[in-house]
C-alpha cells in the first residue's frame, strides 16, 4: 500500500475542515495539505441532514467564515443556502482540489521516531489508503454522523406507523394529511414542527420538558441595510462585532439574571400565542436559561403553528406506544400516522478515530484540552470544536488561525513536534461543555476535559479565546517543542 505525505493532513471537509484549508492556505502558504472526507459531498451536518425544514440554529453573518461575507439576506437561512455558501467557499479557494472524497479515517498513529503521523482510512470500495503527515488537524465536530439517540420506547414494535429519526430521513416520505408526532422539545423539533404543519393533517410536539425559546427575525434589517449602505465586503466586519456583541450579551443576561430573562423570555412567547394558552406548562422549562441551548425560532414561526392549529404542544411523559400511536402516562393517547423521534444525537470525539501515540492508545477522556484546541500527550494534533453558546464558526476562525501560527513559530525555530504537557496533575478537571443537555450528558463522559486555570480551561467565551489565540504569544511554559532528530530528518527526505 503507498503512503501519501503531507504536511497537514485534515479530517472531514464540513464547515471546520474547510475553514482550516483556507487559512493553511492564506496563513501558511507552502505547505502541503488534504482533506479526508467520509462522505462524498461536503458541507458535513448540512449535507447529512435532510428532514423538513433544517436551518441554522445562529445567525449566517457570524456562522459563515470571517474571510467570506455571507451576502443572502436571510440571517436565519435554510440548508440549502448554507451548502450553497460553502460550495462556493470552495471553489473560490481552490479546496476542492485538496479534498479526497469517500474516504473514512480508520486509525492515526504518531511515531516520536520519525515525527510524524500515519494515518489509515477505508475508501467506499473498501480498499485502505494511508496518508502520512506532520500535523493532523481534526474538523470532525462532535456528533456521531452514523446514528442519533432513540430511547428504547416500550412498545415501539407494536407501533403500525412508522417511525423517523431526523438524522436518517427518508426521500421519500409522504406526510401530507398524516397525523404526525414529533418527539422532543430541542432544535430540531422547533424546526421540524412549523415546516411540516402545513402539510401534514396535524402535527404534535410531544416534549417531557419545555426548552427556552427566543423568536428572532429571519432577516436582520439593520444587517440588510448596511449591506445596501456600504458594500458586503465593507459592511461584513461591522455585522459581525455587532452580531457578536448581541449574542454575548444575551448570553452573560441569561447566567448573572436568570429570574429577569426567563420572564423576558416567556412575557415573548406569552404574547406570541392566544390569549389564556398554558405557557407555563409548555414553555415554561425547570432549568435557568443557558442551562442549555436556548431553541431560535425565525419570524416566530412554531407560535403561528400553533396559533393556527395546524400544530399543538403536549407536554407529558411516554408510558408506551401503542398500535395506533402513543400513550402518556397522563393517560391520554395521541394518534398518530409518523413518528417523528427528535431525540437528539449522540455525541463522539474526534469522529471515532482510533489515535496512538508511540504504540500507546490515546483515551480522550483521559487528556486535558490545551488552548481549546490541542491534547496533553498527543504531540502534533489540533482539533476545532465549535461554541455551544454563539456561532460555531468564530472558534474555528480562531483556532485555525493560532495554528497557523504555530507553524510558522516552529518553521522559524526549527521545531519539529510540539506536545501540551499539563504542569498541575492534581488541577481539577471539568467537562468539556458546561451544558445540562440529555445530548450532552449522555457521551460528555468520552471528550476530554478542560481545566480551571489559564491555558487550560475550556470556557465557552468568544473573549477570551480571542485573546489568547489571536492575539496570545504561541510560546507558553506548558508546550514542549522538540527539534527534528536524525530520523525525523531521514523520514522527510
Amino acid at each position: 500500500m503507498s503512503t501519501r505525505h503531507v504536511d497537514v493532513l485534515i479530517v472531514g471537509a464540513g464547515i471546520s475542515g474547510i475553514g482550516a484549508a483556507y487559512h493553511l492556505k492564506t496563513g501558511a502558504p507552502g505547505r502541503t495539505f488534504a482533506i479526508l472526507e467520509g462522505r462524498q459531498a461536503i458541507g458535513g451536518t448540512w449535507d447529512l441532514f435532510r428532514y423538513p425544514g433544517i436551518r441554522s440554529d445562529s445567525d449566517m453573518p457570524t456562522f459563515g467564515f470571517g474571510f467570506k461575507p455571507w451576502t443572502n439576506e436571510r440571517s436565519i437561512a435554510p440548508a440549502d443556502a448554507i451548502l450553497a455558501y460553502l460550495r462556493e467557499t470552495v471553489a473560490e479557494y481552490g479546496i476542492d482540489r485538496h479534498i479526497h472524497f469517500g474516504h473514512r479515517v480508520l486509525t492515526a498513529e504518531f511515531s516520536s521516531s520519525t515525527g510524524r503521523w500515519t494515518v489509515t482510512a477505508r475508501t467506499e470500495d473498501g480498499e485502505l489508503a494511508r496518508f502520512s503527515a506532520r500535523f493532523l488537524f481534526s474538523g470532525t465536530g462532535y456528533y456521531d454522523h452514523a446514528g442519533g439517540h432513540t430511547p428504547d420506547f416500550e412498545g415501539i414494535d407494536e407501533f403500525t406507523g412508522q417511525v423517523v429519526h431526523p438524522q436518517l430521513w427518508p426521500e421519500d416520505l409522504d406526510y401530507t394529511g398524516k397525523r404526525v408526532v414529533i418527539i422532543g422539545s430541542g432544535a430540531t423539533a422547533v424546526t421540524l414542527v412549523p415546516s411540516m404543519a402545513g402539510r401534514a393533517g396535524h402535527v404534535t410536539m410531544l416534549q417531557r420538558s419545555p426548552s427556552y425559546m427566543l423568536s428572532l427575525p429571519a432577516q436582520d434589517p439593520i444587517a440588510n441595510a448596511l449591506n445596501r449602505l456600504l458594500g458586503h465586503r465593507r459592511a461584513y466586519p461591522v455585522i459581525r462585532r455587532k452580531n457578536i456583541a448581541q449574542h454575548r450579551a444575551l448570553f452573560r443576561l441569561c447566567r448573572n439574571q436568570p429570574k429577569l430573562m426567563r420572564r423576558l423570555l416567556m412575557a415573548d412567547v406569552r404574547r406570541r400565542l392566544p390569549k389564556g394558552y398554558d405557557v407555563d406548562t409548555h414553555f415554561g422549562p425547570h432549568y435557568d436559561p443557558w442551562d442549555q441551548r436556548l431553541c431560535m425560532v425565525p419570524d416566530g414561526d412554531l407560535f403561528k403553528a400553533i396559533s393556527s392549529g395546524a400544530a399543538s404542544v403536549a407536554t407529558d411523559r411516554i408510558d408506551r406506544f401503542t398500535p395506533t400511536g402513543i400513550r402518556l402516562v397522563s393517560g391520554r393517547e395521541l394518534e398518530a400516522d409518523i413518528v417523528v423521534t427528535a431525540t437528539g444525537l449522540n455525541m463522539l470525539p474526534f469522529g471515532g478515530i482510533d489515535l496512538h501515540v508511540d504504540g500507546r492508545r490515546v483515551d480522550p477522556a483521559e487528556t486535558t484540552v490545551y488552548k481549546s484546541m490541542m491534547l496533553t500527550g498527543v504531540p502534533n494534533f489540533a482539533f476545532a470544536i465549535g461554541y455551544t453558546n454563539i456561532s460555531w464558526t468564530l472558534k474555528v476562525d480562531l483556532v485555525c488561525e493560532h495554528f497557523c501560527r504555530l507553524l510558522d513559530h516552529m518553521d522559524r525555530t526549527g521545531d519539529a513536534t510540539v506536545v501540551p504537557v499539563l504542569d498541575d496533575p492534581e488541577m481539577e478537571r471539568l467537562p468539556l461543555f458546561d451544558l445540562s443537555s440529555g445530548y450532552v450528558q449522555r457521551r460528555i463522559g468520552l471528550f476530554p476535559r478542560g481545566g480551571t486555570r489559564g491555558v487550560w480551561t475550556a470556557a465557552m467565551a468568544y473573549e477570551q479565546d480571542s485573546a489568547r489565540l489571536r492575539h496570545g504569544p504561541v510560546e507558553d511554559p506548558a508546550l514542549r517543542f522538540a527539534p527534528a532528530t536524525a530520523n525525523e530528518l531521514a523520514a522527510t527526505g
